[in-house]
């Protein structure tokens, strides 16, 4: 094939750590074993250190004495594992001068990505049923007796809250208070709410769901985080799944929060048993696959979603949330190392893709 350099867009904070090794959950050393299983090199970069007009970078490229700032052709191939939003006139610039970036943007809102995937009729009844705003919160408190409260641009569960009926007349709050790692519950009058409660609606927009009644294991909800990577030849896949488990008596599946990965298999077999399990992990990879092919309709540049499913008792599934940028970790907490190295793998085979057939990278 010939090695050719790939280009891996980092945050300012994680791309100052790489001549450190210090990249959080980022795995220099596997990026590295994926590319080259490509015939690539990767290079780390930043955007301020792409100059368009020369057509040259600054990025770290491993020699024989670590991590080094090297100038170099800028990757015409570029995976974005920064956060950027839509609108971003960096990401856009590189965009007009003909760079293949993919996963362009990777902080869409809840509520965007719950309209677009209700635009498909088809996956609408794995949709819980949302709303946005307080007086979303007003609608849905009327009709359902549990509430999750998601901040819309929130991640790992952070600002996460739940609301649920306590008699008739009575709500009970649960919420993580600022710097506190412990839950906090609260009697509440849905008709005087709290004015922490209101400020927080004021603060940021919300998106209001129905709590879905998720399937459990030891008395812990969990739900399956799957990772849907575009790999060699441009189509999408699932990489793997694992299953988060919330912390005992905790209603939040997020690893940040408490929560904790397992093999999915393994979870999965323990509640339904084996038939049913495997027959739950095919529907789970179908809608997933099906997720992905409908948001990337709307959303340029998709090709690497992490994808929360949730599994009721009686086997129904829905979709809960979608991440831009899958953390990826959570397969090596699960013990499921092989696949945490097809997370990278399959990103750097659609980089290759590209490289070979530029045509085939979808714009819109």
């Amino acid at each position: 094939m010939g090695h050719k350099l790939v280009g891996i867009l980092l945050n300012a904070a994680m791309h100052r750590g790489v001549p450190r090794l210090k990249t959080g959950q980022e795995s220099l050393e596997v990026y590295e074993e994926a590319a080259a299983g490509y015939g690539m090199v990767p290079c780390f970069l930043q955007l301020s250190d792409i100059n368009i007009e020369s057509g040259f970078s600054v990025a770290y490229v491993k020699g024989r004495q670590g991590y080094q700032k090297t100038v170099v052709p800028t990757p015409a191939v570029i995976h974005n594992r920064a956060i950027y939003s839509p609108d971003s006139t960096g990401i856009n610039r590189l965009l007009g001068q003909g760079l293949l970036i993919f996963n362009t943007c990777n902080r869409y809102g809840k509520d965007q990505i719950h309209r677009l995937l209700e635009q498909n009729e088809a996956l609408r009844g794995f949709l819980p049923d949302s709303a946005t705003g307080f007086s979303g919160l007003r609608d849905m408190a009327g009709r359902y007796p549990d509430l999750i409260l998601k901040p819309c641009r929130g991640s790992v569960g952070k600002g996460v809250m739940r609301l649920s009926r306590s008699g008739s007349r009575r709500w009970i709050w649960t919420y993580l208070p600022s710097g506190s790692r412990r839950w906090v519950s609260r009697s509440i009058n849905p008709e005087a709410l709290p004015r922490a409660l209101r400020a927080r609606f004021a603060a940021m927009p919300y998106l209001v769901q129905e709590r879905i009644p998720l399937a459990e294991m030891d008395g812990r909800p969990f739900d399956l985080r799957v990772t849907v990577q575009r790999g060699w030849g441009g189509d999408w896949q699932v990489t793997g799944m694992f299953a988060k488990l919330a912390a005992p008596g905790g209603f939040v599946s997020n690893i940040a929060r408490g929560g904790e990965a397992f093999s999915a298999s393994a979870v999965l077999e323990q509640v339904f048993g084996s038939e049913t399990a495997a027959s739950i992990r095919m529907s789970v990879q179908m809608l997933s696959l099906s997720i992905a092919r409908q948001l990337e309709r709307s959303l340029p540049g998709l090709a690497d979603v992490g994808l929360d499913i949730g599994i009721t008792k009686d086997r129904r599934l829905y979709f809960i949330e979608c991440n831009g940028r899958d953390q990826r970790y959570g397969f090596q907490k699960a013990g499921l190392s092989d696949t945490w190295k097809d997370s990278y793998r399959r990103p750097m085979g659609y980089a290759r893709f590209l490289l070979d057939e530029p045509s085939r990278y979808i714009r819109y």
